[in-house]
């Protein structure tokens, strides 16, 4: 397996940022090379998590699976594809939320239930998984990674005795919480969205087969035609009986997380309807209008930060630059991280244009400020570049609350915006002005779907309950 310092990238070059949750993928497409097609898919899916990859293939007969830690062109560096063969497949990229950084908790899990071979692949946390876990371990259950995923997968395995989707059905009654899956047996390819619809999930058909996966850029680059996103509460299984899905649950009040369309997706994706790109390019305008300025130059801190500095140059007439130049292969830096090293890494990952911002007024867009670590270095790089005034506008609102549905936010108190008030947060990152987008501004763009989506990050309303113990004050999940 593959080898490579777990979370080194996240860690390191992007340490201000709420971190990826993870990417699924699945296939049924006989007479195609499936572990390929899932290698090219989760390849589209990287920016989902960094940590762990893997793969695992069905022929009829048999499961075959091979992961491990690092990227996914890391992980398959060699000919381990060669050796899955099949005509069902699915595959995960993962960023731990909940489980450490650890070969064992790399994804897909394989385990062998009373129906055969189940692989499972999961996008999301449980919020009930202690009180879950609890149960199955008093009844006997041996977990052998610390993952909520195979708390999801015995209680599949404990509720199928009369078949996979009758144990499916059971078990979406059972476990609460934010679950896209992809699931693999001999000869089945089944996918599954929660309730709430909190993590994406989409079906898109490849000649006579399907795909399943996070967003819509994947099923684009295996070069599967995009048919629709998964209904909250949906199962579809696919199979040489064609594809069956079944309604389990009617939706609850539907929470799409809306950190996708922030940050998280990539821009060229659809998701529930909505092209992320054009999503960010409307935050920008809404900025915009909410926090004119006078200034020269409207900059984007790259990439998750370009569309909407698009939108507002668009918007106020400000011309658009580059300002900021990323290092896209600072990925492969793999230097040892010590504190030295740390406070390079904005220098790493970033370097101003001196010829386009000395002496400029500047407008500097970005998606969000999670512990302002990075938006002090970034404004103070600026400076030394000589820039006159630098004017920092978010595209979210403040981000006030820790997420328990798959995003791994810091903890509350070290939240700068649940912590500090707007100027208190302008004084420390250095800017003239400071603006976040306005979560009323942020939910006018998706207009009779505003109420359609999870904002708990910015006003703590959790659409599911989390307990809260008393002693730490904090929210707990294990």
């Amino acid at each position: 397996m593959a080898v490579r310092r777990p979370g080194f990238y996240n860690q390191i070059m992007l340490p201000d940022k709420p971190r990826e949750e993870c990417g699924v993928f699945g296939i049924y497409a006989p007479g195609c090379d499936v572990a390929k097609l899932t290698y090219y898919g989760l390849y589209a899916l990287q920016h989902r998590g960094q940590e762990s990859a893997g793969v695992a293939v069905a022929n009829g007969d048999k499961v075959q699976l091979y992961k491990g830690m690092g990227l996914v062109a890391e992980v398959f560096a060699g000919d381990q594809l060669d050796g899955l063969q099949g005509h069902l497949a699915i595959g995960h990229v993962r960023y731990s939320t909940t489980g450490a950084s650890h070969p064992v908790n790399a994804q897909p899990l394989l385990f062998r239930y009373v129906g055969g071979m189940l692989g499972l692949a999961h996008n999301g946390n449980l919020t009930n998984v202690t009180e879950l876990r609890s149960m199955l371990m008093a009844t006997g259950a041996v977990f052998q990674s610390s993952t909520d995923s195979e708390v999801i997968v015995n209680i599949i395995a404990r509720s199928a005795q009369n078949g996979l989707e009758e144990g499916l059905v059971k078990s979406m009654i059972d476990i609460k919480g934010a679950y896209s899956l992809v699931i693999i047996t001999e000869n089945k390819l089944v996918a599954v969205r929660d309730p709430n619809g909190f993590r994406p999930l989409c079906l898109g058909s490849l000649g006579d087969g399907y795909v399943i996966a996070s967003e819509s850029c994947a099923l684009d680059t295996v070069g599967a035609k995009f048919i629709r996103d998964l209904q909250p509460g949906e199962i579809v299984v696919i199979s040489d009986k064609g594809l069956e899905s079944i309604q389990v649950l009617k939706p609850r009040k539907r929470a799409h997380c809306i950190f996708e369309y922030i940050y998280f997706a990539r821009p060229d994706s659809i998701i529930d309807g909505y092209n992320v790109n054009k999503v960010r390019r409307e935050m920008g305008r809404v900025l915009a209008n909410e926090y004119p300025v006078e200034a020269d130059v409207v900059i984007p801190v790259p990439d998750s930060g370009t569309a909407a500095a698009r939108g507002y140059a668009e918007a106020s007439g400000i011309p658009f630059e580059e300002g900021l130049m990323k290092n896209r292969y600072i990925g492969r830096t793999f230097i040892q991280p010590n504190q030295q090293i740390r406070d390079l890494g904005v220098r790493l990952k970033l370097n101003p244009v001196r010829e386009v911002l000395n002496g400029k007024r500047v407008v500097m867009v970005d998606d969000s400020i999670v512990r302002g670590t990075t938006s002090n270095k970034l404004v103070a790089m600026l400076r030394e570049c000589g820039v006159r005034e630098v004017h920092m506008c978010l595209s979210s609102p403040p981000i006030t609350n820790s997420c328990y549905y798959g995003i791994d936010t810091s903890n509350e108190k070290e939240l700068i915006a649940a912590q500090k008030s707007l100027e208190e947060i302008r004084r420390s990152i250095g800017a003239d002005g400071l603006h976040y987008l306005s979560l009323e501004g942020l939910l006018d763009i998706f207009g009779e779907d505003r109420n359609n989506f999870c904002t708990a990050c910015f006003n703590g309303s959790y659409p599911i309950e989390i307990a809260k113990p008393k002693d730490t004050g904090k929210y707990s999940l294990e």
